[in-house]
């Protein structure tokens, strides 16, 4: 199945509607249906959006986990209820709700990244400081993905 992947740079219109890159589109229009899953990510400041198969096998994983756990809790909370579906209009566009803007501090420029079987929404600010290569251990970072095969 084709992944999403590349980084596409827009800003949010002023009724909070984010394009989604051509791209993307085509991918969602040929694997996948119309709708779409807007998230809290669980840690960072941005936003995920999963086409509906893909927030499908999500929620089945989640399904299968100790509910009693804390952490488990936490993803719960801040990410399965922020759920919110929407779907591409004729523009190629999506609504991204108020609470979600506000969440992931998103009112301007955004950088849209594809992340293989999800796309993330950064403000762009936000984006540019978290890859920012001075941010990891550099070395620390090649060996754990060396032990990946990466």
């Amino acid at each position: 199945m084709p992944a999403f992947s590349g980084k596409y740079y827009y800003t949010v219109d002023p009724k909070g509607r984010i394009i989604i890159p051509a791209l993307f589109r085509e991918i969602i229009s040929t694997n996948y249906s119309p709708k779409l899953y807007v998230v809290n990510a669980m840690f960072d400041r941005c936003l995920h959006i999963y086409p509906q198969e893909e927030w499908n096998r999500l929620e089945e994983k989640v399904r299968a986990l100790p509910k009693m756990q804390e952490d488990v809790r936490f993803f719960m909370r801040r990410v399965i209820a922020s759920a919110q579906e929407c779907e591409i209009d004729k523009q190629g566009r999506i609504l991204i709700p108020a609470a979600h803007r506000e969440d992931a501090g998103i009112n301007g420029d955004i950088v849209i990244v594809g992340q293989i079987e999800k796309i993330e929404l950064w403000d762009r600010k936000e984006w540019d400081a978290v890859v920012d290569p001075s941010r990891i251990d550099r070395r620390a970072a090649e060996e754990r993905l060396a032990s990946y095969g990466l």
